[in-house]
């Protein structure tokens, strides 16, 4: 019997966790969407399973060869109707997670996790918290800051010497390594059957957007400034990107959730080793020059 079983395991976090876990002397089976993914993290003590987390009963057939299990609820495409589809996914892990026998799990959440409605992973991450739990399985939580991963995607703009956010330039906000959550979820999974509830993972420092844009600037050698998205601008700006009507406006709405009620700032996080400069340094490192 393998010891833990990993989804999400060929993305970032995902990936931390079973590296962790294999430092450790730990096996996995870890769950991938696809062939290709599940071919680039088999090895000795990883067994990759391709598996849809929307198959109920076969999920839960393999959290039944393992005794702990990493829970993250696998993003939806853009294009789609995000909250409805990561909701529904939602429901599948949890439903294949009760019965399963599993002692122990640990469920990848978001800072800022709250009831309401289309507001994104802001609710349907806490809504994920609340279907585990409701399991009965012992449930440790690891609620994750803002990725700086999400930081990528502006990479090529600043090359030209700009980025956009809506985020107000001097808001300090709680970020974090995604490899940083994955370790710190990785411990969770290895520690006592007590080690339950909530707990908040960021990286070393709390940094606005302003900060960001110096951070490319030091990277790249080259001036970036900062553009702010206007507030009636934001779901336009994710529909220009590519996202459905409906996507668009939920992630518009947890972006204005964020902004109106500040980034949730625990008083005691555990912090990762990773900053936001190095996270620039390592993405400008392994992408191709413009």
């Amino acid at each position: 019997m393998s010891s833990f079983v990993v989804l999400g395991a060929t993305g970032h976090i995902g990936s931390a966790v079973i590296r962790t876990l294999i430092e450790a002397g730990g096996s996995a089976i870890a769950i991938a969407h696809s062939r290709e993914s599940a071919q680039s993290i088999a090895g000795p003590a990883v067994e990759a399973r391709v598996m849809d987390v929307m198959d109920t009963e076969a999920l839960r057939e393999v959290l039944k060869e393992a005794g702990r299990a990493f829970l993250l609820n696998p993003p939806a495409d853009p294009s789609s109707d995000t909250d409805a589809r990561e909701a529904a996914s939602a429901r599948c892990i949890a439903e294949a997670v009760r019965g399963s026998g599993l002692e122990k799990v640990v469920v990848a959440s978001t800072y800022g996790a709250q009831p309401g409605e289309k507001i994104g992973d802001l609710s349907i991450l806490y809504d994920f918290e609340q279907m585990i739990r409701a399991t009965g399985i012992p449930c440790a939580v690891n609620r994750g800051a803002y990725y700086f991963s999400n930081l990528d995607a502006s990479l090529e703009s600043a090359w030209q010497g700009v980025i956009a956010s809506p985020f107000p330039a001097d808001l300090k906000i709680p970020m974090v390594s995604p490899h940083d959550l994955g370790r710190a979820a990785a411990v969770r999974l290895m520690s006592a059957v007590t080690d339950v509830g909530i707990r908040y993972v960021e990286g070393p420092e709390r940094y606005t957007f302003a900060e960001v844009a110096d951070a490319f600037s030091s990277v790249l050698s080259r001036r970036v400034e900062l553009r702010t998205i206007p507030r009636d601008e934001i779901e336009q700006s994710f529909r220009k990107l590519g996202f459905s009507k409906e996507a668009a406006e939920s992630y518009a709405r947890m972006m204005k959730a964020s902004i109106d009620g500040g980034f949730e700032v625990p008083p005691d996080p555990e912090r990762g080793a990773t900053s936001l400069q190095e996270h620039i340094a390592s993405l400008v490192d392994s992408a191709p020059k413009p």
